[in-house]
């Protein structure tokens, strides 16, 4: 069964770092278009970025900060999350379908991790 699973998430104070990563169980995620989601308390899920085989693409929000990418290996999506700010804090999920292009809409997706907790405190 195609399961994505998310790591990376923690507590760091705000202009920290963090590097979110995205595996699928027993499978490449190349024909995969991946993206990142997060939801914070309170608020709706939103899309933060994503990546497929021809386009990635970033929210305003995050652009300049955040970075997307696949592994030589195909099997693991990235997520290199720098400057981190209050409003970063959130569940971060990551989410694939199987098309060669990505978008920050949440319908498009097929398959959904658990998330990962990602909070940005003083």
């Amino acid at each position: 069964q195609f399961q994505l699973v998310e790591s990376g998430g923690g507590l760091v104070h705000p202009g920290g770092s963090l590097r979110l990563s995205c595996a699928a169980s027993g499978y490449t995620l190349d024909h995969h278009a991946i993206g990142w989601f997060r939801q914070a308390p309170g608020k709706e899920r939103e899309g933060v970025s994503c990546i497929s085989s021809s386009n990635t693409q970033y929210a305003d929000s995050v652009k300049g900060r955040f970075t997307i990418s696949r592994d030589n290996a195909k099997t693991t999506v990235s997520l290199q999350m720098n400057s981190l700010k209050p409003e970063d804090t959130g569940l971060y999920y990551c989410a694939a379908v199987d098309f060669r292009l990505c978008g920050l809409w949440q319908t498009g997706y097929d398959y959904w991790g658990q998330g990962t907790q990602v909070t940005v405190s003083p």
